[in-house]
């Protein structure tokens, strides 16, 4: 698949589209979706084929409204920062439960919303 014509007449290649599984829980809080998330990201974090860096979170009737959960910023070489979104300090590939703690209420207070019409 490719793009429309730009001016000049050429195409530029376009990779393949992403899927994304939408996944409902049956949990009522930011914090236990939160660490869910982590547990997630943690056990099934070997699977090339997920992005976990890119999680969002939202409640059923506002999923147009999601909420970052991991900070994802690039580091040095390929790595990528593996603490929540609203981390104090350095990023770091390495976290703890004491950084998760401190950061997921922060998360909550910082939504990004997909609505068009924001």
């Amino acid at each position: 698949m490719s793009q429309p014509p730009r001016p000049g007449g050429a195409r530029q290649p376009t990779a393949a589209p992403r899927w994304i599984i939408h996944l409902p829980t049956t949990l009522t809080s930011l914090d236990e979706v939160t660490a869910l998330a982590v547990a997630l990201r943690d056990s099934l974090g070997h699977l090339a084929v997920v992005d976990f860096g890119e999680t969002t979170l939202s409640e059923e009737d506002a999923q147009f409204l999601r909420t970052r959960v991991f900070c994802d910023a690039r580091l040095d070489g390929a790595a990528r920062c593996r603490r929540s979104d609203a981390h104090g300090g350095p990023c770091a590939t390495a976290i703890d439960s004491v950084s998760w703690k401190s950061g997921c209420p922060q998360a909550a207070d910082t939504p990004i919303s997909l609505n068009p019409d924001d």
